[in-house]
């Protein structure tokens, strides 16, 4: 029987990224949904590729030029469809809608699938407790999408009492090896330049500044119920280790993979024991140049910030961090800031008294996040101006 699939974000990379792996064994996988905010000329294709049964445009001008183009075609404007489209749970679901916006159609959609894999790092940071009280009330199973988070998954296999400690790895970005001081006239073309791979502007920026993460650790805390301060960062250019888990009784499991968002998602849609196997050959060159190596936080000052998010708990602190970073490195690819100011006005925000207070109070619901994050970008954009015109 083939597995019944939906993937919310099918224009994104991973989105995309799920359909070639899909195409590549369509006869054990039906596609039932998939869904766009604008990306008309990519979904048309994957319409012709894949037939799904419904479609979901969330930009309501372009929702009304497809509909009229394609009336036969069953195309909704929201993400409130789901229980119309969804009689029975179906097998799996890929949430990979990037941004805020993606963590109110993953609330949704637990309901209504067996298996929910989850890419949309907001989501997760942000609303991990709302996020899981859904899983356990509908049963359904979850799989981080994240490489760092998949490994850790993978390599724990429910384990997660006898961790020890977590080492996570960074690439370092380009500015790895460049001293601090270096950095000060740091253009936008320059920080999105990765030395080994390309990646969209925003994730680019993060990884120059290594605010992605204190995310992942955040989303490792979350996820797996363990202190951030058990999890570390190692730098690794080559990038081929993702993960080690040093345990209590002595035992260390590390966790290698080629550079591709598609082993973790390939993972996730071959559950069963009957594996289809992966094309892809052990690197022993990279093997034998690991270069592993402890992060300076003198060097990626933004690190410092982990010491506010100590606690297993989540609470609104975080969105808070996800919100004010979003404004900056906006400010900064439109030249209003620049790269050091990234984590300087991060910190700033975090510490501003109206928010030191949120370290302790949980989000209780998606309105009360969706406001919060609107209200925090409002504030850093201000304590941006407030500083530029005092300096």
């Amino acid at each position: 029987m083939k597995k019944k699939i939906a993937i919310l974000g099918s224009t994104g990379s991973i989105g995309k990224q799920t359909l070639e792996i899909i195409k590549k064994n369509k006869k054990n996988f039906r596609i039932i949904l998939l869904s766009t905010n604008k990306n008309i000329n990519e979904i048309t294709k994957q319409i012709k590729a894949f037939r799904p049964k419904y479609l979901i445009i969330t930009n309501y001008e372009k929702f009304e030029y497809f509909k009229k183009k394609n009336k036969k075609l069953k195309i909704y404007n929201n993400y409130k469809c789901f229980k119309k489209i969804f009689p029975k749970k179906i097998d799996y679901v890929m949430s990979s809608i990037s941004g805020f916006t993606g963590l109110q159609p993953t609330l949704e959609v637990i309901k209504h699938t067996k298996l929910i894999a989850i890419a949309n790092k907001e989501s997760i940071i942000c609303g991990w407790n709302l996020i899981n009280i859904e899983l356990r009330k509908n049963k359904t199973k979850f799989v981080p999408i994240d490489s760092e988070h998949f490994s850790i998954w993978s390599l724990a296999d429910n384990n997660y009492e006898n961790i020890d400690e977590i080492f996570i790895t960074a690439s370092g970005g380009p500015f790895l090896n460049k001293e601090r001081k270096n950095l000060v006239n740091v253009k936008p073309f320059q920080a999105i330049k990765h030395p080994r791979w390309k990646m969209g502007k925003k994730i680019s920026i993060d990884s120059a500044t290594m605010v992605n993460k204190i995310f992942e650790i955040i989303e490792a805390s979350k996820i797996f119920n363990i202190s951030t301060k058990k999890i570390k960062i190692l730098s690794h250019p080559n990038s081929y280790v993702h993960a080690i888990l040093k345990f209590k009784n002595g035992l260390s499991k590390i966790l290698i993979h080629d550079t591709s968002m598609k082993i973790p998602i390939f993972n996730s849609l071959y559950l069963e024991k009957t594996l289809k196997t992966y094309p892809t050959k052990l690197n022993i060159k990279k093997l034998n140049s690991l270069d592993l190596n402890t992060v300076s936080i003198k060097q990626f000052p933004v690190l410092d910030l982990i010491k506010y998010f100590y606690s297993k708990k989540n609470t609104l602190l975080e969105t808070v961090l996800v919100s004010a970073n979003d404004e900056l490195v906006d400010l900064f690819l439109k030249k209003k800031i620049k790269f050091l100011d990234i984590s300087k006005y991060l910190k700033a925000t975090l510490n501003l008294k109206e928010f030191k207070k949120l370290r302790s109070k949980k989000p209780n619901n998606l309105v009360q996040i969706t406001k919060l994050n609107k209200y925090v970008r409002l504030k850093t954009r201000s304590l941006c101006v407030r500083s530029n015109d005092n300096a």
